[in-house]
């Protein structure tokens, strides 16, 4: 298989039967995005040849670096050897399918006994937060429940509806998970004060 750019599509040739003919490359089950590319490369390759202006070497240079490039995945997707026409300069290149690593035995690893749970700083952590919270929702809700008293049932409702997603997505990472637990205990032993007061 022979990968060639004419007039500015990438074209595959090959010999069958009926001697050597050239195929796009979306004719063949390579993928679109390889197809694709290859057509890219094409027109930026033709684009290059054309240019009346003498190139500086470096529009040359990337045309082929990345003509080369396509050629080894074309050859790595088709599992066979595929030569490559340079645009520019004309020169052949082979690039051989690269070969199937072989499988690697797996690897024993020592199992490693997990860490134990730091309950005391944990529970510190989870006591702190929720004396915090505890005292942030009291007294917004009490400072809210002097002018009306729906005004801080609405903050309340805001304020655990923002806190919510927070909570629900930081209760498995482990070290937040003891932020979690305090914000949710904060809340509702704010909640539990806040009934009280209305007694």
């Amino acid at each position: 298989m022979e990968l060639r750019v004419r007039d500015g599509r990438a074209v595959l040739a090959g010999e069958d039967e009926s001697g050597e003919r050239e195929v796009d490359p979306h004719s063949l089950p390579l993928g679109a995005e390889l197809a694709d590319a290859l057509h890219e490369w094409a027109k930026v390759a033709d684009a290059v040849v054309r240019t009346e202006t003498p190139a500086d070497g470096v529009a040359s240079a990337l045309v082929t670096r990345r003509g080369k490039q396509l050629a080894g995945r074309l050859a790595a997707v088709m599992n066979a050897p595929v030569t490559y026409t340079d645009p520019v300069s004309g020169e052949l290149v082979s690039v051989e399918a690269p070969e199937s690593p072989a499988k690697a035995e797996p690897v024993q690893t020592e199992t490693e006994e997990p860490e134990p749970t730091p309950w005391g700083t944990g529970l510190a952590v989870s006591f702190i937060t929720a004396s915090i919270v505890t005292v942030t929702v009291v007294s917004l809700s009490l400072g809210l429940g002097e002018t009306s008293r729906w005004l801080a049932l609405v903050a309340n409702v805001l304020v655990v509806g923002g806190l919510a997603p927070s909570v629900w997505l930081g209760r498995k990472v482990p070290v937040w998970r003891w932020v979690a637990y305090g914000v949710v205990t904060g809340i509702l032993v704010a909640w539990l004060a806040l009934i009280l007061t209305l007694l």
